[in-house]
């Protein structure tokens, strides 16, 4: 088969690499891809979400699947074009279509689902800028501290946690009547703050049947201790040692099933990913939010650990014949640290050269902020590359992860040498 993945990031790295293996792969493209995807398939210079110009690469290129990495195109309805399309129709495409992608593209929409459906999760009300007032009289019903979330999409930056009314007050006015998001946040979630300890797990659905993906824990704080401001993500590990079988079977009894059975329900034809944002409290958990695609940077800790091809698990989704679909994972771990440009999460610099890459061994680097410069692969980006180890306990996967991370250079590089600190003694 012709595959096309959308999508430039780490995520996209990862499935370029996994799919890679599979036996069925024909030709595998990456629109618009980056240095590492370049290696392993063949980069088209396309914005996922020019639909007309994707149109013309899968007519051009043959494509016979197409796989949806970052949440902008499936938000924008990416799927929902395919199908409208005579010549695209047939096609399939992994990830879910403007309905079910509402699950991220608005946290009100999820919070609403969650509620109907019986999903656990915390309470909640949304707000306008012309119901301000009755948003800071909501918040003084809550207990700190305040959690203010964006509705729309905001490249996973749109999430204040607050100490202080007063704080949560003048942040809500911010984000409200001075667009501090954009216009992601003319609407915002206030949501009671759960105390407990995060995870994802990961679903892949064809609508009627499912497959739980490994569970992992990602690290947004760009600083040591989790400090700092929030990022896209600066590692991540898998499984998470908390979350044990019995554990497991809750999110699926409580959470997963509800999920995918809701979907139904709604009538909402979802096949692709469902990623479940947890919280562990005392043992049972609780949902903070949907994503409509895999995380990143926990998709490279994720998909290492899948042993089965995941090519033939997307034709089962394409099909809706995923639970005939063979599903294995390795008792391993995998741990991912990525590394970041100076000065991100804020301003930082594009084109520095990176060196040392052929020096890395028994770890696989996924290219994220990366791009090809007469020869040379330069930074693009503020997250830049992901060092991914699979070993048999957390702690030897992140020694080879750093001692490898090393040998690569480049002005300005950063990243935490943390990763994995608060699950050493669980």
């Amino acid at each position: 088969m012709n595959i096309l993945i959308l999508g430039s990031g780490g995520r996209e790295h990862a499935f370029a690499l996994k799919l890679s293996e599979s036996k069925k792969l024909s030709k595998l493209f990456v629109a618009p891809g980056n240095a590492g995807t370049a290696n392993c398939a063949v980069n088209l210079d396309i914005d996922p979400v020019d639909f007309p110009a994707v149109k013309n690469a899968v007519l051009e290129n043959k494509i016979e699947m197409v796989i949806v990495g970052p949440e902008a195109p499936l938000v924008a309805g990416v799927h929902d074009f395919f199908l409208a399309d005579d010549a695209l129709k047939n096609i399939p495409v992994v990830g879910p279509k403007k309905d079910g992608a509402e699950l991220e593209g608005s946290k009100e929409f999820s919070k609403k689902f969650m509620k109907r459906h019986n999903v656990p999760t915390a309470a909640y009300d949304a707000f306008t800028k012309e119901t301000l007032a009755e948003g800071k009289a909501f918040l003084e019903t809550l207990k700190a501290p305040y959690v203010l979330k964006a509705d729309g999409l905001a490249a996973g930056k749109g999430v204040l946690i607050l100490e202080t009314l007063e704080e949560a007050k003048a942040e809500l006015e911010d984000m409200l009547t001075n667009n501090k998001f954009g216009e992601a946040s003319s609407k915002v979630v206030i949501e009671e703050f759960l105390d407990g300890i995060e995870l994802s797990v990961f679903v892949l659905t064809d609508g009627k049947s499912y497959k739980v993906l490994p569970s992992a824990k990602d690290y947004k704080r760009i600083g040591e201790g989790d400090t700092g401001l929030n990022t896209g993500g600066m590692g991540a590990i898998s499984p998470v040692p908390f979350a044990n079988d019995d554990f497991l079977q809750k999110v699926e009894d409580r959470v997963v099933i509800p999920t995918v059975e809701g979907l139904q329900k709604d009538g909402i034809d979802y096949r692709g990913f469902i990623f479940i944002g947890l919280m562990n409290i005392d043992g049972n958990p609780f949902v903070i939010e949907y994503n409509v695609r895999m995380g990143d940077p926990e998709t490279e800790a994720v998909l290492p650990r899948i042993d089965s091809d995941l090519l033939d698990l997307f034709e089962g989704v394409a099909t809706q014949t995923l639970d005939k679909k063979s599903f294995a994972l390795t008792s391993k771990t995998a741990t991912t640290v990525m590394v970041v440009a100076g000065g991100y999460p804020e301003a930082y610099e594009k084109g520095k050269v990176i060196t040392g890459l052929e020096n890395v061994e028994g770890t696989t680097v996924f290219h994220a902020g990366t791009k090809l410069s007469n020869d040379a692969v330069v930074t693009n980006g503020g997250r830049v590359m992901t060092f991914t180890t699979l070993a048999d306990s957390m702690e030897a996967a992140l020694e080879k992860s750093y001692e490898n991370i090393s040998k690569v250079s480049f002005e300005g590089m950063n990243f935490r040498k943390d990763i994995g600190f608060d699950l050493k003694d669980l």
